[in-house]
């Protein structure tokens, strides 16, 4: 894959920056690094704030927190990893930006002893000692449900997908797909692109299929920057419905006013939360739970302002960001 030079010198940075953090180290205290597939998204920074709670509970314990810029940047992702591992912090809590691509690493890891926590997204390794995530396909198998709902059944639809190799929207995107399939044949998936994780790509992808299909009944977008994206494009576009996934003050506010229909929510507070508690429970001699699954939320224009769906959908960030 080749770079711009603007890329390289990011990159330069920000593993500048991850080795000058990882050395500065409060006396006695447990490093814990954590490694998400990027840090633009709300849901990554709720993902931080759930860790910080987390640690705050728990005094000796340290958060080293760096992530490429960029869902796409795998490679940048490898290097903050391995910066990670040569600086020798006591555990690593890691969202893979592809499944396949940071097995070496992972496996790597527990050859030197650091426990290696995986977080959102699987890899393809058993090597890890915990894995926290949203149960991705019963939420692409909720959108589904709602989506037939809402089209009672019939009508032809589109994906905004992804990236291919990211294996928690995959694994929504099968879902979504394979439960339209068997619970309601009448309605026909036309077309799926991919935004590549990036909100102006997916807003081009969903216009494309606008306008190649423009009697689309509906539309389902499988994470944050693709429903941003497919929102966007249907302001213009009045007759099709839209389910999402995640949520964001953008996403939130789409759909207060009906431009989205439906979001299917994670909790990444809680998901932040818990792989920090797995990860201490671990160095104080424990075995957290291996396989720990956080189930998704259907939010609605009915139900958006309850007080659960609230503590789920809008943290309070700066409580635990600007502190």
């Amino acid at each position: 894959m080749q770079t711009s030079l603007r890329g390289r010198l990011g990159t330069v940075l920000l593993i500048c920056g991850s080795l000058a953090a990882l050395s500065c180290n409060r006396s006695g205290d447990k490093r814990i690094a954590f490694i998400p597939k990027g840090r633009a998204h709300v849901f990554w920074q709720s993902v931080h704030a759930g860790a910080i709670a987390a640690m705050r509970e728990t005094p000796g314990y340290q958060i080293i927190w760096n992530g490429p810029a960029s869902e796409t940047d795998y490679e940048g992702q490898i290097k903050i990893m391995d910066a990670a591992i040569n600086q020798h912090v006591d555990a690593i809590c890691l969202a893979p930006i592809d499944k396949k691509i940071l097995v070496t690493l992972v496996e790597h890891a527990r050859a030197v002893n650091i426990p290696v926590f995986i977080f959102d997204s699987p890899v393809d390794t058993e090597t890890f000692t915990a894995q926290i995530a949203t149960n991705n396909y019963q939420g692409g198998q909720m959108a589904a449900k709602r989506m037939g709902e809402l089209l009672k059944g019939t009508g032809k639809i589109a994906e905004v997908a992804v990236q291919p190799g990211s294996a928690s929207t995959m694994a929504r995107e099968q879902g979504f797909e394979e439960t339209i399939a068997s619970d309601f044949p009448g309605i026909k998936i036309v077309d799926k692109q991919y935004g590549m994780a990036d909100f102006a790509q997916s807003l081009k992808v969903a216009e494309n299929m606008l306008v190649a299909a423009p009697d689309l009944n509906g539309m389902f977008a499988s994470n944050e920057s693709s429903s941003v994206g497919a929102a966007r494009a249907l302001k213009s576009h009045q007759g099709t419905t839209l389910v999402g996934f995640d949520s964001s003050p953008q996403l939130l506010e789409a759909l207060k006013s009906g431009v989205i229909n439906s979001l299917i929510a994670q909790d990444p507070f809680q998901m932040g939360y818990k792989s920090m508690k797995a990860a201490v429970e671990k160095l104080k001699g424990g075995n957290p739970e291996r396989i720990q699954n956080i189930s998704p939320t259907l939010v609605t224009h009915e139900n958006m302002d309850t007080p659960e769906i609230q503590a789920k959908i809008n943290p309070d960030l700066d409580k635990y960001l600007k502190n």
